[in-house]
C-alpha cells in the first residue's frame, strides 16, 4: 500500500541533504553510464568485424605464391613458384562433392582503360562466374561473367559502379558499350557493386581465359579461390575448412617439388578462421568491458550503502523514539531500504537514458577500423538496471538490519 507519510519523509531527508544525495547518485548514474557505454562499443566492434568480413565470403580459403626459401630435393631455394591451370582442374575435379564456389584468378595491375576520350587505371581481374560469390558482389546492371564467355574466350568485361561513374559519366545504361584495353575492345555486359565500398570497386572482371590470352598469361594463374559447402555448425565448418587447406597445400607443395617444412613459397588465408581469431577477440574485449562496467557500478553501490550507514548514525535517536513508541523492525528496515532504492532507481535510470540518447545520437556517426554504429540492446540495458536496482537494495538492507537492531533505551541516549 502506497504510504505518503513514508515518502514524506524520504523527499525530506534528500532535501535536507542535497549534495550528499547527488553525489551518491551520481556515482550510481556514472557506474550505468559507463557500462551502457562500454557495452556499446563492444557491439560496435561487433558491427565492424561482421562488415570488415562482409566484403568477401565469409568462408573463403584461398592461395598464392612466391619464392622457395629452402633447399630440396637438390633444388636451390629461391626459385619462383607459379601456380598453373593444372592444379586449379585437379582441386577442382579431387573435391568437387565438397566445393560450393570456387574461381581462378589472373590479375593485372594498373592497366590503362580507354573509352572514347575519358581514361583511367585499374586492376584487370580474370576469373570464373563463381567469383561474383566469393567476392559478395552484386549486379547493379546487366550481368556478371558466365561459363559460355570462360569457354569461349568471350572479349566481355563487367566494370564497376565506380568505373563507370569516372569513365563513363552520366551514361545510365552502359551495358553494349565497348572499351579499349590493351588495344582491344571489350563489350561492357555488366555493372557491379560491392558492399565493401569504393575501395572494393577498382577492378574490372572479364573471364580468366581472356585475360591470359590477352595478357599473355598462357596457363598461369596468381590466385586460387575456393569455398566449402556449410556444415551443421561454425565448428564443423571450420574443421573442414582447416582440413581442405592442409590437404590444397600438401598437394601444392609436392606438384611444385616445395619442401614441407618451406612456409614462404606457398601461402593461404582462410577468411573462417580470421572470422573466429577476431570474435575470439570481440568477445575477451566485452568480457573486460563488463567487468569494467560492472567493478564501477560496485563502486556506486559501496557509496550508497556508505551513505545509508551514515543515515542510519544521524538518525538513531530519531530510530530509537519510533521504536519506543511502537514501530515493527520490519518498518524502520523499510524506512531505510525505500530510500536506497529509491536514489538507486531514479539515478539509475537517470544514467540509462543519457547513455542511451548519447548513443542513439552519435553512435551512428561513429565509423572508424572495427568499430561501427555503437549500440545496446534496450532488454540488456534494461536488466542492467534492474540488477542495478536490487544491488542498492542490498546496498541498503544491511544499515537497515543495523537500525532495525538498535534497542530503544541505547538509542535514545545517543548524542
Amino acid at each position: 500500500m502506497f504510504d505518503i507519510e513514508r515518502w514524506q519523509e524520504i523527499f525530506d531527508t534528500i532535501r535536507k541533504n542535497k549534495l550528499r544525495t547527488f553525489l551518491t547518485g551520481l556515482s550510481v548514474a556514472s557506474g550505468i553510464f559507463i557500462l551502457v557505454i562500454l557495452l556499446g562499443f563492444g557491439q560496435g566492434m561487433q558491427n565492424g568485424i561482421d562488415k570488415e568480413f562482409s566484403s568477401d565470403a565469409s568462408n573463403m580459403i584461398g592461395v598464392w605464391t612466391q619464392v622457395t626459401t629452402k633447399e630440396y630435393k637438390g633444388l636451390n631455394p629461391g626459385r619462383v613458384i607459379q601456380l598453373r591451370d593444372e592444379n586449379y582442374d585437379f582441386l577442382e575435379e579431387r573435391h568437387a562433392g565438397e566445393l560450393e564456389y570456387k574461381s581462378p584468378m589472373y590479375r593485372v595491375f594498373n592497366t590503362s582503360i580507354l573509352y572514347k576520350n575519358e581514361s583511367g587505371s585499374y586492376s584487370i581481374w580474370g576469373s570464373s562466374p563463381d567469383f561474383q560469390q566469393l567476392e559478395n558482389a552484386f549486379m547493379s546492371q546487366g550481368r556478371f561473367l558466365n561459363f559460355n564467355d570462360e569457354r569461349q574466350k568471350a572479349k566481355v568485361v563487367v566494370i564497376s559502379n565506380k568505373i563507370h561513374r569516372e569513365l563513363l559519366g552520366s551514361m545510365e545504361n552502359p551495358i553494349g558499350e565497348y572499351l579499349e584495353i590493351s588495344g582491344l575492345s571489350f563489350q561492357i555486359i555488366g555493372v557491379y557493386g560491392d558492399v565493401g565500398g569504393d575501395r572494393e570497386e577498382e577492378k574490372i572482371y572479364m573471364p580468366v581465359s581472356t585475360a591470359q590470352g590477352v595478357f599473355n598469361g598462357a596457363d598461369r594463374l596468381n590466385n586460387m579461390f575456393f569455398t566449402l559447402k556449410p556444415a551443421a555448425t561454425f565448428e564443423e565448418s571450420l574443421a573442414e575448412s582447416e582440413r581442405f587447406t592442409e590437404e590444397m597445400t600438401t598437394y601444392l607443395k609436392q606438384a611444385h617439388m616445395v619442401a614441407p617444412d618451406d612456409l614462404s613459397a606457398i601461402n593461404t588465408f582462410n577468411t573462417l578462421e580470421n572470422v573466429q581469431r577476431f570474435h575470439n577477440l570481440s568477445s575477451g574485449i566485452r568480457i573486460f568491458f563488463w567487468f569494467v562496467g560492472i567493478c564501477t557500478i560496485i563502486a556506486g553501490i559501496v557509496g550508497v550503502s556508505n551513505v545509508m550507514l551514515i543515515i542510519v548514525k544521524e538518525r538513531t535517536k530519531e530510530i530509537g523514539i519510533r521504536k519506543a513508541l511502537g514501530a515493527k523492525p520490519i518498518s524502520v528496515i523499510g524506512l531505510i531500504l525505500h530510500e536506497a532504492i529509491f536514489v538507486t532507481a531514479v539515478f539509475g535510470f537517470g544514467g540509462l537514458i543519457f547513455s542511451m540518447g548519447l548513443l542513439e545520437l552519435l553512435g551512428p556517426m561513429v565509423e572508424v577500423d572495427y568499430v561501427v554504429n555503437p549500440s545496446i540492446d534496450f532488454n540488456v540495458a534494461l536488466i542492467t538496471v534492474f540488477l542495478l536496482i536490487f544491488a542498492g537494495a542490498l546496498a541498503g538492507f544491511f544499515p537497515a538490519y543495523r537500525a532495525a537492531r538498535i534497542q530503544p533505551i541505547i538509542a535514545l541516549r545517543d548524542e
